[in-house]
């Protein structure tokens, strides 16, 4: 027996692979520390929690849930994005219920491209967009971003391409690696070249309440929703990775068509999740917000970029969300040169950026998702590392 051709096609994920080795290595007793994943270590907010463990409680909850979501989920999504981005969404046929981004990646892939369509994917950019393109058989086109233009598109590359095949652009901002940060430029004239070229732009956007006082949505552009669908979820700003709760916000045509593809593979979570989601959304203020996503990142990003300064790498201090990027010195042939040494003998796990794609071959990523106490342990693992092999003479 063989596998489907599309298993060759693709690898384990980087991060499933490698923390295969850290495990190792912890039961060898080396004790490493993760600097490596975005996975907040904090929980979700005590009214969430509670609310779970009510509706668990309530032996009529368990049952099957609708595919397209339960009204209080769907109305609390919707109320999100009128009050922080002041986006206008209609509950009841422009939000959509998700178990995850990465599931939303595949559901519109499946809704809009038929075998062979051509997409447009980030370099650097999230893994999954190319992983599971490959899975579906279309063309993938990389896109590049660049650091001396701010990590932005750059739309003359773009309008240089023939585009005649294009089905979506996969975009990201707040972006993940980078940290570049939204521009109301650049949603702008995604959403001038989407309609000009009768392209669907996907924003990617999980990261824009961390460390940033500016969130923004590429919905907030007049007409995006004709021709534009975004994502959000609560893994990252409202500590819930675990949970699998996102959502997909367009027109009503779209989400009809992800909910098609959607309701054929998978249904709705759990009740207790949603009820949960919704008290997230609807109880967490401004307060708790501000703590938990500024506060609380801004110490550990302060940090991290000490351990930055102490490897040599250069970065951007305007960047936002929960990791730093940074640029590695031109000692290191290649960059898990570096990584690999800061994982073996300093006992520290960053992430080399080569994993994002080409444009990410000379950077390394730091999560900030680390208590406090562990990323000062790092800190100084790394300057020991840095002083052993004579770094500052470098």
């Amino acid at each position: 027996m063989k596998p489907a051709n599309r298993v060759n096609e693709i690898q384990e994920y980087y991060f499933s692979r490698k923390l295969k080795e850290v495990g190792k290595l912890n039961a060898e007793g080396r004790d490493i520390i993760s600097l490596a994943i975005g996975s907040p270590d904090m929980p979700p907010s005590q009214q969430t929690i509670d609310k779970l463990c009510e509706v668990a409680r309530d032996i009529k909850a368990h049952g099957y849930q609708p595919t397209v979501g339960i009204p209080e989920l769907r109305k609390a999504m919707a109320d999100f994005y009128g009050r922080v981005y002041g986006v206008d969404v209609d509950w009841a046929t422009e939000v959509q219920p998700l178990i995850g981004s990465k599931e939303g990646i595949l559901h519109v892939t499946l809704a809009f491209c038929n075998p062979g369509d051509e997409v447009l994917i980030p370099n650097p950019g999230y893994p999954t967009y190319t992983a599971v393109n490959k899975l579906l058989g279309t063309k993938i086109t990389y896109y590049n971003l660049r650091e001396d233009n701010g990590w932005q598109p750059d739309f003359d590359e773009l309008e240089r391409l023939d585009l005649s095949r294009v089905k979506l652009l996969w975009t990201n901002y707040p972006n993940m690696p980078t940290g570049g940060n939204a521009r109301m430029e650049t949603y702008e004239r995604l959403v001038d070249f989407a309609r000009r070229h009768d392209i669907v732009v996907v924003n990617d956007n999980p990261y824009s309440l961390i460390l940033n006082e500016q969130p923004m949505s590429i919905l907030q552009v007049p007409g995006a929703k004709d021709v534009c669908i975004e994502f959000n979820s609560m893994s990252k700003s409202h500590n819930m990775p675990g949970w699998r709760v996102a959502m997909a916000v367009s027109n009503p045509t779209f989400i009809s068509w992800i909910l098609k593809v959607k309701s054929n593979i998978d249904n709705g979570s759990f009740r207790g999740i949603q009820l949960a989601a919704a008290e997230a959304f609807n109880t967490n203020g401004e307060a708790w917000h501000r703590e938990n996503n500024i506060t609380n990142y801004r110490r550990r990003r302060n940090l991290a970029e000490q351990i930055m300064t102490a490897l040599h790498c250069t970065f951007d201090p305007t960047q936002v969300g929960m990791f730093l990027w940074g640029k590695i010195p031109n000692r290191y042939h290649d960059v898990e040169e570096l990584t690999e040494r800061v994982l073996h003998e300093a006992r520290v796990f960053i992430t080399p950026g080569f994993i994002f794609g080409s444009n990410g071959s000379r950077y390394i990523r730091i999560s900030l998702c680390a208590k406090d106490d562990k990323m000062r342990e790092a800190l100084e693992r790394v300057k020991l590392f840095a002083a052993g092999n004579d770094l500052d003479k470098a």
